[in-house]
Parts: structure tokens; sequence; C-alpha cells
């Protein structure tokens, strides 16, 4: 079934070894992309690849150790593959997951994979999702390509958008409104979307909205701290990311006050992310955040939902 301008994908994924954890394949019917994930231990068998000693892209990609919480990224372009990413691997010691993307017909010229190379950093750094260990930002203009060719190249990385959060990397999706629209006020730039809120016992208080499946938490919320509770060590973390990063701050707060104000929107990977981080403790965001002016609990909301897009079909 389809609605509007959203229709369905196959996209097919090969256990190269017949394990989870081994070298995977992935590729999208009626496209000739090709795209190989493979972690350290199996390295060596993704540059063994007939396929990888092709002209194409690949990318570098794991824990950024300058930033906890953030990961890293590089992305690189050859006319062999193969020969370009055991150079850069050896290189750069963060990675822990490499990605090679060639054709099935070996189709990519030069001039076509430096283009797709220089538009995934750009798109990359525009999204603002990871750390770019690329020094540089190759200018796509200079990647003169007929209109025909530049036309199919953006087809490629329409693909790819599609395929690499599918392998684990969402490094190209645009952040959320309510992220980047912050010129504009809270409920301009979130029009459309529920907003769900926090109201505890301590005073404390918090706003968020989910916008294409991701929990945002909004600036003037409010995070408790020093509550004396066990935390994860993700929240934990994570909290003490917010502070480095001038997210979280005392600042609008009350001297002898336990608790930090978002100084501006956050995205979160769960609504208990969210929770765990603003209650200080482990939290079941679900059951924490209601509808804003209401009673009913995120799950609750959800549920509802689901049964109206079930009535719906």
């Amino acid at each position: 079934m389809t609605t509007g301008d959203t229709f369905g994908r196959t996209i097919q994924l090969f256990l190269v070894d017949g394990k989870p954890t081994g070298l995977r394949k992935a590729t999208i019917h009626g496209w000739t992309g090709v795209v190989f994930v493979s972690s350290q231990s199996t390295f060596a068998k993704l540059t063994e690849r007939d396929e990888v000693d092709r002209t194409g892209i690949y990318i570098l990609t794991g824990p950024d150790p300058e930033k906890e919480g953030m990961t890293r990224v590089y992305i690189g372009s050859a006319n062999s593959v193969r020969e370009r990413i055991k150079q850069s691997a050896e290189k750069r010691e963060f990675w822990e997951t490499a990605i090679a993307v060639t054709t099935s017909d070996d189709d990519l010229s030069k001039g076509h994979a430096e283009y797709l190379e220089a538009r995934l950093i750009q798109i990359t750094a525009q999204a603002g999702r990871v750390t770019l260990d690329n020094g540089t930002q190759p200018d796509t203009s200079r990647r003169r390509l007929p209109e025909a060719d530049v036309a199919n190249m953006e087809q490629f990385l329409a693909n790819l958008r599609i395929i690499l959060p599918v392998v684990g990397l969402d490094m190209l999706k645009p952040q959320p409104r309510a992220v980047t629209q912050t010129a504009k006020p809270v409920d301009e730039r979130t029009t459309g979307e529920v907003q769900f809120e926090i109201r505890h016992k301590s005073g404390v208080q918090a706003t968020a909205v989910e916008e294409d499946g991701e929990f945002i938490v909004l600036e003037g919320s409010e995070a408790l701290i020093d509550t004396g509770y066990v935390q994860h060590h993700t929240a934990k973390s994570t909290k003490e990311r917010l502070l480095t990063e001038g997210v979280l701050t005392k600042e609008g707060v009350g001297d002898g006050e336990n608790k930090l104000r978002f100084a501006k929107p956050w995205t979160f990977s769960s609504p208990s992310a969210a929770a765990a981080v603003i209650l200080d403790r482990h939290s079941n965001g679900r059951i924490e955040w209601k509808v804003k002016g209401s009673k009913q609990s995120y799950h609750d909301w959800q549920q509802v939902q689901a049964a109206k897009q079930e009535a719906a079909e």
C-alpha cells in the first residue's frame, strides 16, 4: 500500500559468513549499488571481495575518541576501494566498522566516485550527527559531471540515504526541525507535532516532541542533578556530555536548586533515555512522559495512534 509519495523498498541483507556478526552485503532491488559492511575482525574478508577491487566510495566509522557518545566518520573514494580503504584504515585507530560501496556492473567512473565522496561529506557535515575525520570538505561544484550523470549520482545518494541507516549508520539524516529552526518560536517549529511533558514532584518540568521517530527535549526544560540515585552509565555519560557542550546549564536556575536547564533542544534515542537524564535516575519514559495538558502517558498515546492507523488501513 502507498500513501502520497511513500512507497515500499526491498532491501536484501546477505550474511556472507552466515553469521549476524560477520561480513554483510546489502543491496536494494533494482539498484546496481552494492554495500559491504565489516568489523575489524572481518576486514580481511571484505578486502578479498572482487567487488571491492572496483571504483567506489568507503566509510570508516567508530566511537569518537575526543567526544564521548559521538561517532567519528571518515569518507573516501578510490579507483580501487580495496587498496585505499586498507591505507585509510591503517592511519586511523578510531574505526570499528568499515563500509565499502561499489556497483555490481562496475559502472562508476573516477568522476562519479569523487562526486559521491564530496556530496557525502557535504551532507554529513550539514546533518551534524557525527564528527567528520576528513580534514577538508571537497567542493562539489568542481566535480564537473554531465547533467545526466549528476542526476544518476543523486539517485545513488538517495539509495544510500535508505540503506546506510539499515546497516547502522545514520549520518545523512537531517536534524529535526525542532533542533535546527531555533530562530522560530517553539510552537511554530513544532507545528503538527504532539508535545509531551514531565511535571515531577521535585518541581522539575520538561517538554518534548517526537519528530520522524526521534525524541527531542526542548529548550527551557529542566533536569535534576545530585539526587543520589544509581544511574545507568549511558545516562550519566550523556548528562556529562550535555554539560560539556553547554546544552545543560545552571543559567536561569536559582542558587541552591539541584537542577539544570536545557539551553537548547537535544535529540535523545528514546523517551526513556530523555527521562533518565531529566529525572537523574533509571526511568521508563513511556510512563513518565505525558501528553501535554493531560494524564495520557506516552505509551497510551502510542496505543491510540496504532489503533487509528490500523483502522485507516
